[in-house]
């Protein structure tokens, strides 16, 4: 758990990927694509069908580690918008545990646009906390400070003669994206020229450690 400052604002930043906002007990994650693997496997494409189960006890150990009172997920929740009623009861009862224990808000992504509440919970497109406009992608023009996801940011660098590949935020002056919090997601080289066009110039890539946030500039 590493503290920074966001736009005036302080954050936490996990190394599973989420972020806290600790003057409201707001915790903060992207991209969970829950049932991606049912999702796959209508299609041909067998996969283990646990991803929804991991994902879900990631976050609610993370969310009770942070005595979270608010849990707000940047798009892409579900892998697609009929992903909520495919989802196993074990995984449904994980999140109705989650929804009905915080102030829990959807923000809606691309692949599930059109989420309904089905498992608790508000949905929304997106919304304002304390300054900061949160939504699913990043949108270039808005000065306005920015929290989103969409992305999937990944750092990819040589150690000792090996490619090694974290999941980490990338920030500029007035835009954060997180990285995907699900546990069956790819990620994207956090340099693509995609993620740095959404951002804007002096865009760096963000790292915790242990105590320490480590910053990687990328190109512009």
């Amino acid at each position: 758990m590493v503290r920074f400052s966001f736009c005036g604002v302080e954050m936490v930043a996990l190394a599973h990927g989420a972020l806290l906002l600790p003057a409201r007990r707001a915790l903060l994650v992207a991209d969970l694509h829950l049932e991606k693997a049912s999702w796959f496997a209508a299609g041909g494409q067998m996969l283990p069908p646990y991803d929804s189960i991991a994902t879900l006890a990631d976050l609610g150990r993370v969310a009770e580690q942070t005595h979270a009172a608010e849990i707000w997920c940047l798009g892409d929740s579900f892998h697609d918008s009929a992903g909520c009623d495919r989802l196993p009861a074990k995984a449904e009862a994980m999140l109705r545990a989650l929804t009905a224990r915080t102030r829990w808000t959807w923000i809606t992504g691309n692949h599930d646009a059109g989420l309904v509440d089905r498992c608790g919970g508000a949905v929304v497109r997106e919304a304002e906390v304390d300054g900061l406009i949160l939504r699913h992608e990043a949108d270039p023009v808005d000065p306005r400070p920015e929290l989103s996801g969409h992305f999937h940011p990944k750092l990819r660098v040589s150690l000792r003669g090996r490619q090694v590949a974290r999941r980490c935020f990338v920030a500029s002056a007035t835009k954060l994206i997180l990285p995907a919090f699900g546990a069956l997601t790819g990620g994207l080289d956090a340099s693509h020229p995609a993620i740095v066009r959404a951002v804007g110039r002096d865009a760096q890539a963000l790292v915790p450690v242990a105590d320490r946030l480590l910053r990687f500039p990328l190109a512009a």
